[in-house]
């Protein structure tokens, strides 16, 4: 035990020493979860440009165009009475649709002979162009309703039976979870757990890897002979460092006023194995790949599409099988998976027992093969210590 301090005094010193990873895993956290919080932080996009092309100009042209310019997801730019050049306009403009009022449009209606609006949409950014086509089309449907309405009140309707005429049925919607539709709830989360399993990766990643590059294993080696020594060696300052990282990166929720539920039991749960998960994948590779760079980049390419390949964002229902199961061996997959049914659904610990499942064989299975090819790395160090100290 006395050894394992001293060796553990002197892991402590290898790491505040290397400035690389100090940065990674002290500054990404809080750097990226400020930025990324600042980004979503108005929660939801408004003010899409738009171009209307009035061809009819007329007075219920002119209500029309008043009635887009009221909505708050959208920003009309620009009002022409010709379409002129739009594709040559779009790199420079990038309107998210041109709505185009056709000519007689006024006329058409009066005389009930169902004029069209035509939409353009720019698909090129399809969240833009998803968000303009609802406040697009719910302009266009309250405004088609109140001239129906008003059609019928000429007729002789009474406000209540023109009303009543024209909704055959009512519809409800009811938004749970999110309610608010709130883009900052839906992605600060994801987006921070993602961070923390990257941070997790590359600190580890560098652990036994450097150890190789400077022949400091060599000295660990002869120390020692067991891997399960040396694992717990490189694990404990973690064990340690980690859950400040969480505890800094958790008051992101609050400070950004995030709606979800993570101070609880099942969370603390799924957090430390997410965390021990991604050491273990870490550590392993460091192992295996004695070299800090190649570690780093190997496991980059594991991290750099976890978030995608999660279905946090993307429907994994609607991912090739293949790339399904890949995914299942990335820590991050399980995490959001869980942290979803616990944060907005309330779940509790056995909502989530497939992923602390699936989490906990992650841990055993990396934990078994360090400690495997650790010991054979160990062993044949020792054995060439012993066969020049016998020649």
């Amino acid at each position: 035990m006395k050894d394992f301090k001293s060796l553990l005094k002197i892991e402590f010193q290898r790491i505040f020493s290397n400035k690389v990873l100090l940065a990674i895993f002290f500054g990404a956290p809080l750097l990226y979860g400020f930025l990324f919080g600042y980004v979503y932080q108005q929660a939801k996009v408004v003010d899409l440009p738009m171009l209307i092309v009035d061809e009819d100009h007329s007075p219920l042209s002119d209500k029309l165009i008043d009635a887009f310019q009221d909505n708050e997801g959208l920003e009309v730019s620009e009002v022409r009475y010709t379409s002129g050049d739009i594709a040559a306009e779009m790199p420079y403009r990038e309107y998210a649709a041109v709505v185009t009022i056709p000519q007689d449009f006024e006329a058409e209606i009066l005389q009930k002979r169902h004029p069209e609006v035509r939409v353009d949409l720019n698909m090129a950014n399809i969240l833009n162009a998803n968000i303009a086509s609802k406040n697009i089309q719910s302009v266009l449907l309250t405004m088609n309703a109140g001239i129906e309405i008003e059609g019928l009140k000429k007729q002789g309707f009474s406000p209540e039976q023109a009303k009543d005429s024209y909704e055959s049925f009512k519809i409800n919607f009811n938004k749970l979870y999110n309610s608010t539709g709130n883009y900052l709830t839906f992605m600060l989360p994801g987006l921070l757990a993602a961070i923390m399993q990257q941070v997790i990766f590359l600190a580890l990643a560098l652990v036994f890897a450097r150890d190789f590059e400077d022949n400091y294993f060599r000295t660990l080696a002869n120390t020692n002979k067991w891997s399960v020594y040396h694992i717990g060696l490189k694990a404990v300052p973690f064990f340690i460092l980690i859950p400040v990282m969480w505890f800094l990166v958790s008051g992101f929720i609050p400070y950004f006023r995030i709606d979800a539920d993570i101070f609880n039991l099942p969370m603390l749960l799924l957090t430390i194995l997410l965390s021990l998960a991604s050491m273990g994948i870490g550590m392993l590779f460091s192992i295996i790949f004695p070299s800090q760079l190649k570690a780093t980049e190997l496991l980059m390419v594991i991290s750099t599409p976890a978030f995608v390949l999660s279905g946090f964002t993307w429907p994994s229902l609607a991912i090739p099988v293949a790339i399904q199961n890949f995914a299942q061996i990335i820590p991050l997959t399980h995490f959001l998976n869980g942290f979803r049914k616990i944060a907005f659904y309330g779940g509790d610990l056995s909502s989530i027992s497939h992923e602390l499942g699936f989490l906990s064989i992650i841990i055993a299975v990396s934990f078994m093969a360090m400690s495997i090819i650790l010991h054979f790395k160990i062993k044949k160090i020792r054995s060439a210590g012993e066969v020049q100290l016998a020649s």
